[in-house]
């Protein structure tokens, strides 16, 4: 096995930024994952290690853990070594003091003695900063090393290491961009394998297959679960067992994360057939506008949560020269009613995760002490980027159309926004679905790039391509 690491100075700058972020404080814990059994002890998902861990340590292998003593300066990396017993099964690996060496750790322990170490820390009334788990065994583990209950792990969590993490990882160096770039020019590829193999009589799960495929062949896997649906009013559904007709539309939002584990997130919808229907031609068209004119605002010093309700109202003036919508759109989109067809938000940080960093809190990655995340109105809940944007951001920018039928129920009987919603013009797209389109793009000095290759996005483009 061979180890996919930058330089080892990479790794060393990193920590050294967060220990002067975080100033002579205690100790940082951060954890690494295990393997993770699917139905029994020796047959493990698909290992995915840690991102932070992988931020500052590198090492793509499990069962390792790392503190970093902000007072000392001292860095440990805990792990144990294949036995033979695992070798026989696994192969050889370099021992873990090696591994450290090659991201510029020169002190190894077994991973037992993290728990010494973190209670000596606690015993002295040392701070111990540690991250939010996302795993459970995490989780458990912390609430023993730290002699504390599973309930009051949350509690201890260190906002103080959040920030410092969030303030360093989400400016992306050029390193990191060219990573990105490679992962999003492979989810190129996969978008138009999907998009040209789609054709009447085949099933999605035929189509999520054409993107496991590209993945696996640039050494890549995907970033998440495929969402490759005909029911693409459904915003994240993993169900592939519909079968394509004349007449649908497929909505494939994929993306690579490649050998390095940064991703890409693209989404295109397409007809089914050749072209689009007369209807599909038009609120295509609605989101395509909606998009070029977001994207026409990125820049440094621009809120998103701006971006995102001027993509909003040029949703609503789309859908009311359709006549979908009617009234002021701009009192529309301040009312909340371009919400019926546009539930979401128009994008999200990118980078090692999808939703880059999210298990560090939405509210704290994409807001900022001045700008709280709205939590209670439909449609902006769901927005996961609100802040000033900075030259180093990645991000998407993913405006959508979204026919769903229960929606219209509930509002139509509670008569909501009806002085914005023709609800008798809605009830007749009731089985229209749903229209996405997504790029991925990096704020620069002056205003934004495009990241990896180019995937066509005009409806005149996506028609030529199916014919």
């Amino acid at each position: 096995m061979k180890l996919q690491l930058f330089d080892q100075q990479v790794y060393v700058q990193r920590r050294n930024v967060l220990k002067q972020s975080m100033g002579a404080n205690g100790i940082i814990v951060l954890l690494g994952n295990e393997e993770s059994s699917m139905n029994y002890k020796d047959n493990t998902y698909l290992f995915r290690q840690d991102s932070s861990f992988l931020y500052y340590f590198g090492l793509d292998v499990a069962g390792l853990a790392a503190i970093i003593d902000t007072d000392t300066g001292e860095e440990v990396i805990f792990g144990n070594d294949l036995t033979i017993d695992d070798i026989v099964w696994t192969g050889t690996l370099p021992s873990v003091s090696e591994m450290a060496a090659l991201v510029g750790v020169s002190q190894t322990r077994p991973y037992a003695d993290i728990k010494h170490y973190i209670h000596k820390a606690v015993t002295g009334s040392r701070p111990v900063h540690i991250l939010p788990p996302y795993r459970p065994e995490n989780k458990i583990k912390l609430a023993d090393w730290l002699n504390t209950s599973l309930e009051d792990v949350a509690g201890r969590v260190s906002l103080q290491l959040v920030k410092a993490v969030i303030a360093q990882r989400v400016i992306k160096t050029p390193l990191e961009v060219a990573e990105i770039e490679k992962a999003v020019s492979i989810s190129v590829d996969m978008e138009l394998a999907v998009m040209k193999y789609a054709r009447p009589g085949i099933r999605e799960y035929e189509l999520v297959a054409k993107a496991h495929e590209v993945a696996i062949a640039n050494d890549s896997r995907l970033g998440y679960p495929a969402i490759i649906t005909k029911h693409g009013q459904t915003l994240h559904t993993h169900y592939y067992g519909n079968i394509l007709e004349e007449g649908d539309m497929v909505l494939s939002d994929i993306g690579a994360e490649n050998a390095m584990h940064y991703g890409g997130d693209l989404t295109r919808t397409f007809p089914v057939g050749k072209q689009f229907s007369t209807r599909q031609r038009e609120l295509y068209d609605v989101v395509l506008k909606s998009m070029d004119h977001a994207i026409s605002m990125l820049k440094p010093g621009v809120r998103y949560k701006d971006v995102h309700l001027q993509a909003c109202q040029k949703l609503a003036e789309g859908l009311k020269a359709v006549n979908l919508m009617k009234g002021d759109p701009a009192e529309a989109v301040a009312a909340g009613a371009h919400a019926m067809f546009f539930q979401c938000g128009l994008g999200h940080m990118l980078g090692m995760d999808t939703h880059d960093m999210e298990d560090l809190g939405e509210q704290y990655v994409g807001y900022t002490d001045t700008l709280k995340k709205e939590t209670a109105v439909f449609g902006l809940k769901s927005l996961r980027l609100g802040r000033e944007l900075e030259a180093g951001y990645v991000l998407t920018v993913e405006p959508g159309i979204y026919i769903i039928p229960e929606l219209i129920d509930r509002w139509q009987a509670e008569k909501k926004f009806a002085e914005f919603i023709n609800y008798d013009v809605l009830n007749t797209y009731r089985d229209f679905g749903g229209i996405r389109i997504e790029d991925n793009f990096l704020i620069t000095d002056t205003g934004s790039q495009l990241l990896g290759k180019y995937l066509p996005k005009t409806r005149e483009e996506i028609e030529a391509l199916r014919g």
